[in-house]
């Protein structure tokens, strides 16, 4: 091979760009600094989670308000996450990383994915301002009372409203806007979450808690990160949740017992056929009309 074809290899070779990790035979770096020297012992996981999605550094407060989210997300007791993956796991003892991703796939729109269904919602409302943002709270309120009476009249649930638990207060709420009151990231979409749980009751009747999903996606998306990823962020601290699941079930198991509750517990009934709804009647004519 001459030095002109090697040459010409070396051109056409393709560049795939990118500002995360990289290595050489002796280094390592990670978004420009050294590994090894600059990040291990250095930096903690939550701010290296957040600087990794943001390609920046986060301040102090933006990390005391990030890991306070990901501290709210990680473990809520037997929820379904949990229970697959500690059934997961009895089924497949060799797969720790199938456990861990059974536990990730149930992630959706009743649990963790409110995170993201909030965050996107308080965007789209703030997005659609025309004007100025409000300045203080009877603002605030004007707008949430606007906000709330549209998804009324549209049959729609408001995102991070209600729980299934905590019917008079989620306890994660009142201290993640406390946190980020102190740290001065409580930007608008905190500012519009809490004006929301202030006016609800006017519009709906009742009075519903602010839920901790619901308030952490809008930290998150007060905090800049990306709003596809707000689901993400609800997921890795969820990870570390379920990891103490599988460390629990490891010396206290119970999945054993959850399957053959159902199990020795289930009925034989007679079968209930599926009944497709009623096509509308056939057009004869082809759909010639006229």
């Amino acid at each position: 091979m001459t030095d002109e074809t090697d040459h010409r290899e070396l051109v056409e070779r393709p560049v795939y760009q990118t500002a995360l990790g990289a290595s050489t035979p002796k280094t390592i770096t990670l978004l420009g600094t050294d590994l090894a020297r600059d990040v291990m012992g250095e930096v903690g996981f939550g701010e290296l989670a957040f600087w990794l999605a943001a390609q920046r550094r986060p301040t102090p407060g933006e990390t005391r308000v990030f890991e306070a989210v990901l501290a709210a997300l990680a473990d809520h007791g037997f929820t379904p996450t949990a229970i697959v993956t500690r059934l997961t796991y009895l089924s497949a003892p060799d797969s720790v990383q199938g456990a861990l991703a059974a536990g990730l796939l149930g992630g959706g729109s009743r649990f963790l994915g409110v995170t993201e269904d909030c965050g996107r919602f308080l965007h789209d409302v703030l997005t659609g301002v025309d004007g100025p943002l409000p300045t203080d709270d009877a603002g605030w309120d004007a707008l949430a009372l606007e906000t709330v009476r549209a998804r009324r009249a549209a049959r729609r649930f408001v995102p991070g409203l209600g729980h299934h638990v905590h019917k008079d207060g989620d306890p994660r709420t009142p201290r993640l806007l406390r946190i980020a009151a102190e740290e001065n990231q409580l930007g608008p979409h905190l500012s519009l979450f809490a004006a929301i749980g202030r006016v609800h009751p006017q519009v709906l009747g009742r009075k519903l808690p602010l839920n901790g999903a619901g308030v952490c996606g809008a930290a998150l998306a007060d905090l800049g990160l990306p709003l596809e990823l707000l689901r993400g962020f609800a997921l890795l601290a969820r990870t570390a949740g379920l990891i103490g699941q599988l460390a629990e079930e490891l010396r206290h198991p119970v999945a054993d017992d959850i399957f053959l509750s159902v199990d020795l517990n289930n009925r034989s009934v007679a079968p209930d056929p599926y009944l497709p709804d009623p096509l509308a009647p056939h057009d004869t004519d082809g759909g010639r009309h006229g």
